[in-house]
């Protein structure tokens, strides 16, 4: 346990979002933060020709405009989606834009309009339901998993749900166990769901057009902690066009001494420690961005691990019963005479999310907890 207790970094200062009329009985947003992480955030995925600057936030949002644009199915309906732009600004301008009908102020009853949104998938339409945080999804957990997740099957192929769910998930600073838990392993064990879990700007936008436009449900699960994080987005990802097939992870840095498999906010961190492995040690790490959770690409994995030998899955959920958990089984089933060493995984700590500072510290990954634990599988 002591390997998964240890400090975790803390962000000193980012932009904090505000919290509008209609959210303050509901939301708190995070203390002001700032990341080293920034500096390895800017890299790029394409040739620099072309770039341009964009947050996740406003990655988001174009994703969001452009297929409201393209298709008159599609509608966004949420807490504060509409009149106050979103409680963290991601759907911003986009009443002015598309008015009143297709972008949609709801009561706050997760339960009540989960389920009509579903109702509207169910009917035909392409429903983008925004929670102000997944951890209030918990209100709504019987129609994403029972009604939208399981209906094709039960209707033996016929009735689709072409339904999307998004919002903040995972940890988010100085907002207590309510507020600040990861839901990759729940959605992710749910037969007829697609999970993605973005990382850069283009994860952003590519992964949710490719949501709004699947016929299953997908649930996307942000960062509260990465809207504000700036990338550069290449020329073909600025294409209303552009969108990234689930199932397929992305190579952020190669390496040949070891695979780190990780997802969201722990790309980032993962890349810090593996820059950190080679000035210290003077191994190459691969790190490998996940970016979908369900279908999760195994293949990936497996081909990184013959070439390293070496393996550790990095997440900041619990560790029970985890994705890194089932990293570590697929590896074992599928690659196991490949591993030179025992595979490991990093975890957030088995305990509800402390709301104090220092204790909080205590129970999610950082870069040195990483590092500490490839020099320590690499012997070195």
């Amino acid at each position: 346990m002591s390997r998964i207790l240890r400090p975790a970094f803390r962000m000193a200062s980012a932009t904090r979002v505000g919290c509008t009329p209609r959210a303050t009985t509901r939301a708190t947003f995070a203390r002001p933060v700032v990341s080293a992480l920034q500096t390895l955030q800017t890299r790029s995925y394409a040739e620099a020709s072309g770039t341009k600057e964009y947050t996740v936030r406003d990655a988001l949002n174009e994703a969001l405009a452009e297929e409201l644009e393209a298709n008159d199915k599609v509608f966004i309906l949420g807490e504060e989606v509409a009149q106050y732009n979103g409680a963290y600004k991601v759907t911003k301008g986009l009443l002015d834009r598309f008015g009143e009908k297709r972008v949609i102020d709801t009561p706050i009853t997760e339960s009540g309009f989960c389920g009509l949104a579903v109702g509207a998938a169910l009917s035909g339409l392409n429903p983008v339901c925004e929670f102000m945080t997944f951890n209030f999804a918990m209100q709504a957990i019987d129609q994403i998993v029972n009604s939208a997740a399981k209906t094709l099957y039960m209707s033996g192929g016929i009735q689709p749900c072409n339904i999307t769910f998004r919002g903040p998930n995972g940890f988010a600073a100085g907002v207590a166990a309510q507020h600040s838990q990861d839901y990759s392993a729940w959605y992710g064990c749910v037969p007829g769901l697609k999970v993605v879990n973005p990382w850069s700007a283009e994860d952003a936008k590519g992964l949710l057009k490719a949501a709004i436009r699947d016929p299953n449900p997908v649930v996307v699960l942000e960062n509260e902690l990465m809207y504000g994080q700036t990338f550069p987005m290449s020329e073909a990802a600025q294409k209303d066009d552009f969108v990234i097939p689930f199932g397929k992870a992305k190579i952020e840095r190669a390496g040949k001494d070891l695979t780190i498999v990780t997802m969201s906010r722990c790309v980032g961190q993962s890349l810090v420690a593996a820059e950190n492995l080679k000035k210290n040690y003077g191994v190459e790490a691969e790190v490998i961005n996940l970016r979908s959770v369900k279908p999760l690409d195994v293949d990936a994995i497996v081909k990184s691990v013959k070439k390293t030998g070496r393996l550790m899955a990095v997440e900041s959920g619990y560790p029970m019963f985890g994705v890194g958990s089932e990293i570590l089984a697929l590896t074992m089933e599928y690659a196991f005479d490949y591993l030179q060493a025992p595979a490991q995984r990093v975890t957030g700590a088995e305990v509800p999310t402390p709301y104090a500072q220092k204790l909080e510290e205590l129970s999610f990954p950082n870069e040195k907890l990483i590092e500490d634990h490839a020099a320590k599988l690499l012997r070195v």
